[in-house]
């Protein structure tokens, strides 16, 4: 009885460790994302119309189409979390596969890193638009950041690394919410860094053409 009682009180100890670090990280994930917006903001806020749809070649994307992408991106990501705060989801059959979510949900994190050097092909559905997009795509990058904070926020109460999602991109693809919740921070910084490498292209307009 003893034994059995201490290793309820250890179990007990070792998940509230485990909830305080992973609230310690969603602190930084929060915190990172809010980061994005304002230097998105701040990076691209006053750029033109022209500046935001100029493309450094034909297979390259704008400024506005990066952002285009996260949006449409992170779009996919809102009813699935609500399902989850709000008890509605239903488990799929890859969501109740051991192991594989874990692996997935490294991989695609370690994959899109922004020091990686390898080369993502976005799935189809969330290619950016190919029509001149308007200034108003950064307002309203911003202001998604602030929908990504909200989502976040409201499932901190739950156990993150153990609810298992499906990727909105490839519907056999499952991780935690939690590797959900760093793949948008990781995919942000991702993009962000190449629209900010279109605006230092040798080529790029400087002023809005007259």
């Amino acid at each position: 009885m003893v034994l059995l009682v201490e290793e309820t009180n250890h179990r007990d100890t070792e998940t509230q460790r485990n909830q305080k670090l992973m609230s310690a990280e969603l602190d930084k994930l929060v915190n990172d994302v809010r980061a994005i917006g304002d230097d998105a903001h701040a990076s691209f806020g006053k750029l033109s119309a022209e500046q935001l749809n100029w493309k450094p070649a034909a297979d390259r994307w704008s400024v506005a189409q990066c952002l285009d992408h996260l949006i449409t991106s992170n779009n996919g990501y809102f009813p699935i979390i609500e399902s989850v705060r709000s008890g509605q989801r239903k488990t799929s059959f890859w969501e109740r596969l051991p192991v594989l979510p874990g692996l997935a949900g490294g991989l695609l994190i370690k994959s899109l890193d922004p020091a990686s050097a390898r080369k993502i092909r976005a799935p189809k559905r969330f290619e950016p638009a190919q029509s001149n997009l308007s200034p108003a795509i950064v307002d309203d990058f911003v202001a998604q950041q602030s929908k990504v904070v909200e989502a976040m926020n409201a499932t901190r109460h739950l156990d993150l690394g153990k609810i298992v999602i499906t990727s909105p991109a490839l519907s056999i693809v499952t991780y935690s919410l939690m590797d959900g919740f760093r793949i948008i921070v990781v995919h942000e910084q991702r993009h962000l860094q190449q629209a900010k490498r279109v605006t230092a292209e040798p080529a790029f307009p400087r002023e809005q053409s007259a």
